[in-house]
């Protein structure tokens, strides 16, 4: 209750003009900013605006470093996989070739 006196009272004790504004108000006008100050302001909005994205930039950037991973393990996989099908490959075409220079086995030959 003394909160509500206290505020009534600051009312009456500043006059108001027609427009609504107080005495003190009307009579300073803004001042314009200096350029170190235009300067500080400016930085301040850049780190505002990187606080509200960082978290939201963090998991774009985790999401593309998984995808990227994800590729080249498979990538490197499936090259492993191959190199070593070709090395049976390699196996197979020399039994191959050491059984045409045997011969075939027959019932006349063994």
């Amino acid at each position: 209750m003394a909160y509500l006196i206290g505020a009534a009272r600051n009312v009456t004790q500043h006059e108001t003009n027609m427009e609504g504004k107080t005495e003190d108000a009307s009579s300073t006008a803004p001042k314009p900013l200096t350029p170190a100050q235009t300067r500080l302001l400016k930085r301040q909005q850049e780190l505002d605006h990187w606080k509200r994205y960082s978290k939201q930039l963090r998991s774009r950037n985790l999401i593309t470093g998984l995808t990227i991973g994800a590729f080249v393990l498979g990538l490197f996989s499936y090259t492993i996989l191959s190199v070593r099908q070709e090395r049976i490959m390699d196996e197979i075409d020399d039994e191959a070739k050491t059984f045409v220079m045997k011969g075939p086995r027959t019932g006349a030959n063994s």
